[in-house]
């Protein structure tokens, strides 16, 4: 269904992990990358976390191909490598890798709504009291998906959803 309905872009048919926190298709899901763009929390402007009224300040954009840190007890944003394109019948939960929770950083659990499209934007938490390196290009959760029997009443594409077709890292909005 992924190839046939270009659900995942880019799709890679099986698990890589030679050598790398693994990505792929996987037994039951798919497990998605991280790229190499990120926002990371500083308090350099002693910002309030506001998600009414978000602070861009309040985060230092950072782009690189060679691995990052993650401050300890911190928070950043990432991208995915891949862009999904939801069907309308089918919805989805992105989980954390157990590789990753091991070390003490969470990937939030998100859904992707039937017919939402874009790249998604990671919510990354290193709850540990030391930095936490973060791989680009590397795996980073899972996404599970449920298929309906049959279309649900009103897709996210429908609501107009606020997150629909991202592109980039997004903060934020109501």
């Amino acid at each position: 269904m992924a190839l046939e309905q270009g659900m995942i872009e880019p799709f890679v048919e099986g698990q890589v992990h030679n050598g790398v926190i693994s990505y792929g298709l996987s037994s039951y899901g798919y497990d998605i990358r991280v790229s190499n763009e990120f926002k990371i929390f500083t308090n350099a402007y002693s910002s309030i976390v506001d998600p009414k009224d978000f602070d861009e300040r309040s985060m230092v954009d950072i782009v690189s191909d060679e691995p990052i840190l993650i401050p300890p007890n911190s928070f950043a944003l990432a991208r995915t490598v891949e862009y999904f394109r939801i069907p309308r019948n089918v919805l989805t939960v992105c989980v954390g890798k157990s590789t990753m929770a091991r070390c003490g950083i969470i990937v939030n659990v998100t859904p992707f709504e039937p017919e939402w499209e874009g790249f998604v934007t990671l919510e990354i938490s290193n709850t540990t009291p030391l930095p936490a390196r973060l791989y680009p290009n590397e795996g980073i959760a899972q996404v599970l998906f449920f298929e309906a029997d049959e279309e649900c009443e009103t897709s996210y594409a429908d609501k107009k959803g606020k997150y629909q077709k991202q592109q980039n890292i997004v903060l934020p909005k109501i």
